[in-house]
Order: C-alpha cells, then structure tokens, then sequence
C-alpha cells in the first residue's frame, strides 16, 4: 500500500511539475519576447502588455475550475489530470509557433491570448485535481507531508524552467534570445506534456475517490460536481478564497516576478537576476516536505499564522531593502527569507483546502474558489506591480502585498484546525441536515 501511495505522489506531482513549468516560463521569458508581440517603445509598456496577457491566463483559471473540478468530482481525479496536460500542452504548442509583431501584427499577440487563455483553463482545473489527488493518495498522518509536493512540482516545473533560462543565456546571444530562442522552452514544454499525457493515462485512480458509496452518500450521485452541491458548502468556499489572498499575492510576488523585480527595479543583470531566483527556489522546494511533515505533528493554522504574521510585518522591509541589494548575495539572502515565510502557506495550503470538503465535492470545492482568489489576487499581482512602478509609487505595491496577507491573518486566526479530519466524512452538517429532513 505504501508503495501504491508513492506511485500516485510521484506521477501527480510529475505531472504538476510539466503543468507549472509551461505556466511559469510564460512569465520568467516575458523580458525576451515582450518585444516581439508589441510595437517598440518603453519597455515597462511593453512589459505591462504581456502581463496583462499573463493576467487574462488567470481570469480563465475559475472557468477551467468549475469544468475540470466537475470532470474530477463525476468522472475521477484522474480523468480530471489528463485532461488537463492535454490542454496545456496546445498552448505550449500555440505558443511556440505565434508569429511576431513584425509578420502578423498583432495577430501575434492574439496567438499568444488564445494560449493564455488554454493554459488558464489547464491550470485552473491542474491545482485543485492535484491537491485532491495528493490528498486523497496519502494516508491520514501523513497528508500534510503528501501533499506538500504539490507546491515541490510547482517550483520544479520553475527550477526547471530558470535552469533552461540559464543555460541559455550562457549558449545564445542576447540578440538570439529576443529573436527566438525564448520558442525553446515552449517546444519543450510540449513534449514534456506529451509524456506525462501517456503516464497519467496509466495512474491509478485515489482509494477515497473509488469508494464512490461514500462519495454519494456525501451530496447524492446526481449532485457531484454540481454548483448546487458546492452553494451546499459557500462557507467553505469563501473560506479557500480568503485564506488564499495573502498567500497567491505573496507566493506570485517572490517567485515569478522576483526575476523581473531584481532586474527591472534593483538593477541586476538578467543573468544575476535569473540565477538569484534559481537558487532560492531550490531552497525552497526543498523546504515544503519539511514545513509539510511538521504541519502534520502540530497542524496546519500554526504554520499559517506565521506565515501571514510574517509577511503582514516584513514585506516592506523585504522589499525595500532588495530594491538596494545591489549584487547576488544580499539579494539571494532576502530571497531566501521571503521565500522561508511564504512556505508557512504554500507546503500545507492544498491539504488544507481539500480537507474542508467531502468527497463528492473536493475537486470543485477545491477549483473554482481558488481559481478565483487567483485571478483577484495572484495573477494580477505583477500587473499591479508594474502598474504602481510606472505611477513612481513603486513601494505602494509592498503595502499591498501586506495588507493581503493581513486579511488572511484574520482568517487563520478565526478558522478551525484541519489537520484531524477524516476525508471519508461530511465536513459541514447542511448536506446531510437536508437528507435527514427528507427521511424524516
């Protein structure tokens, strides 16, 4: 059973790995190929352009949340997980052969949109699916642990992309990589799609999801996956969506825009910049198992509170001082520090969501609050970013980044603990209160 257990962890989280990367090298690109979609000009323009575009991928996200949520909960955590590679994988495709600027106008651009809006639908669907699967596929003591790889896949589907970034600045010419080599890492994105396609058509499918008895008694056969059934449990919904805000504003912030913050705002080379994330990245996927498996002997709302304590209070010092860093090593040690207060949410916050919903309704219950929080919060978060920088009120974005993580505080300071929950039991009394009516 343990080795089964492994064998789900590992292809999901592969899978997720694929997904993330596709998803983030979008972003860690953006200065190479932010040229080629936009006419010339200010760069922070051209900037604010893909941004924009990277934004809409999120505002697509709560849509691929309720259908792949919905193919999740009626269909199987693993049909959910293959239908979204296949999506990501036309957008990576998309991506790689958009004409440019020059050829087609902005014909290109709109290649790029569709993409964006393919790989919001993929991703929106991916996490929850995901976070459901790690879950479920873990034993009771050990879902914090389990499930922590979900944000270990996330940040190597980074690493990997900030490796291929590194490797070819140190290869290409500059020139060449604003020409076309920032395509490379999109065709690879495909076929690494193609791969995980053929893996996850051979998954096996979640103990907890197969007891289909259970799932049904939860909500009822016809209602799984429903809207109805999720308005059944709104007060967890609205719950993933505020206790996701401070996080999503704060993981987004130190992870895909960090690259361009060092390089854009501190003054780093490209090169230094890209490095500079590479680097606190790996520390930190290396740190989520561990800040997972302690959730799992003291519970998940210590580790919250600290994290959005942390990030409410040092934001703005964080980022004030990596605005002066200067050079590799105080940039990377305050890196590094955001990164060790962010993993307070990150390791625990797919366990946590999917702990608060019964079987029948995890994977949208899951989906469609989170994906909302996101296009809100996270996938605007660099828009905003640049918005405030090129008003020249660039420090009102770390005001805003802490006053996110505050109103989460609030929330982690007033939710239940998580961490004893059995997943095979209703988690709200209104489903079930409704059925005993009827019986009565």
């Amino acid at each position: 059973m343990e080795r089964q257990q492994w064998k789900k962890i590992l292809v999901g989280s592969a899978g997720n790995m694929v997904e993330w990367f596709d998803w983030f090298v979008y972003a860690s690109f953006a200065t190479y190929f932010a040229g080629s979609f936009f006419p010339s000009g200010n760069p922070t323009a051209q900037l604010m352009n893909t941004a924009g575009i990277f934004a809409v991928g999120f505002f697509m996200r709560p849509v691929g949340g309720w259908l792949l949520g919905r193919v999740g909960d009626r269909k199987g955590r693993k049909a959910a997980l293959t239908l979204t590679v296949t999506l990501m994988s036309a957008s990576a495709i998309l991506i790689a052969v958009a004409p440019t600027y020059a050829v087609a106008g902005y014909g290109g651009a709109a290649v790029l949109l569709i993409a964006r809006l393919l790989q919001g639908l993929s991703v929106g669907g991916e996490y929850a699916a995901s976070a459901t699967y790690l879950t479920e596929a873990s034993s009771p003591e050990k879902r914090g642990f389990a499930s922590s790889f979900q944000y270990v896949s996330m940040t190597a589907g980074q690493i990997v992309g900030l490796g291929l970034q590194i490797l070819l600045q140190r290869t290409m010419s500059d020139d060449a990589l604003h020409s076309w080599g920032w395509r490379i890492p999109f065709i690879i994105g495909a076929l690494g799609a193609a791969i995980i396609f053929y893996l996850r058509r051979n998954m096996l499918e979640t103990d907890v999801y197969e007891e289909s008895a259970d799932a049904d008694a939860t909500v009822g056969g016809d209602d799984k996956g429903t809207l109805k059934a999720l308005w059944a449990h709104k007060r967890e919904a609205f719950l993933v969506i505020a206790l996701t805000m401070g996080g999503t504003v704060a993981y987004y912030t130190y992870t895909t825009y960090l690259t361009k913050y060092l390089s854009n705002s501190a003054g780093l080379s490209k090169q230094t910049a890209t490095l500079v994330s590479f680097c606190a990245l790996v520390v930190f996927a290396c740190l989520q198992p561990l800040a997972g498996a302690l959730s799992d002997r003291i519970g998940r709302r210590p580790l919250l509170i600290t994290f959005a304590i942390g990030s409410t209070f040092l934001t703005v010092p964080i980022m004030t001082l990596l605005q002066h860093a200067g050079s590799f090593w105080p940039a990377l040690g305050l890196s590094l520090l955001a990164l060790l207060i962010v993993t307070g949410y990150t390791s625990i916050n797919a366990c946590v969501k999917a702990e608060l919903f019964p079987t029948g309704i995890r994977a949208l219950g899951v989906a469609l609050p989170y994906a909302i929080a996101n296009a809100l919060f996270g996938g605007t978060a660099e828009y905003v970013a640049l918005w405030f920088k090129n008003a020249g009120i660039e420090s009102g974005f770390y005001w805003y980044v802490a006053g996110c993580a505050a109103v989460s505080l609030i929330v982690y300071l007033t939710m239940r603990e998580t961490r004893d929950i059995d997943l095979n039991r209703v988690k709200t009394a209104e489903p079930a209160t409704n059925q005993e009516k009827q019986v009565a």
